[in-house]
């Protein structure tokens, strides 16, 4: 009983987490981010290099993210956890959308999203995370016109 009760509270720690990107993607707040991310995070995100190590490159993605747009919306999708007592992981879909720094609105693209954490002091924090688009094995290229389901 108490395992299960330890495990739920985990999972309402793991889905603040997310939360909390959400919001501190919206606000533009690289602060509240922060708290999310390990200092050792390992980042394979959808822009070059294949790999970013450490927090500071994984904010300097986002610092960039928030050059480009005026307003910034995340949304999640299909959000499924798995949750074991030390690590923890997210398997997601996300879109970043909203009004581009010219005043354009744009409606993102969707990618498939997994988050590693790790509990550490007591908290979860993001070790390793992951953005990719399916390619075209064909072609080469990246989909980004997809569109998940609703589960």
């Amino acid at each position: 009983m108490a395992m299960a009760m330890q495990r739920e509270l985990d999972e309402a720690a793991i889905r603040q987490q997310i939360g909390n990107v959400v919001e501190s993607i919206h606000a533009k707040d690289l602060d509240g981010l922060r708290l999310v991310y390990a200092e050792d995070v390992v980042s394979f995100d959808v822009e070059p290099p294949l790999e970013h190590v450490g927090v500071e490159a994984k904010l300097k993605n986002w610092g960039r993210v928030f050059t480009v747009f005026r307003e910034v919306e995340y949304e999640v999708r299909n959000l499924v956890l798995t949750v074991g007592d030390e690590v923890a992981f997210a398997r997601l879909f996300g879109r970043l959308h909203g009004t581009l720094a010219n005043g354009a609105a744009t409606e993102g693209m969707w990618v498939r999203g997994t988050l590693c954490f790790q509990k550490r002091a007591g908290g979860w924090v993001v070790v390793h995370d992951q953005a990719s688009v399916p390619f075209d094995v064909v072609s080469g290229r990246g989909v980004s016109d997809l569109e998940p389901t609703e589960v």
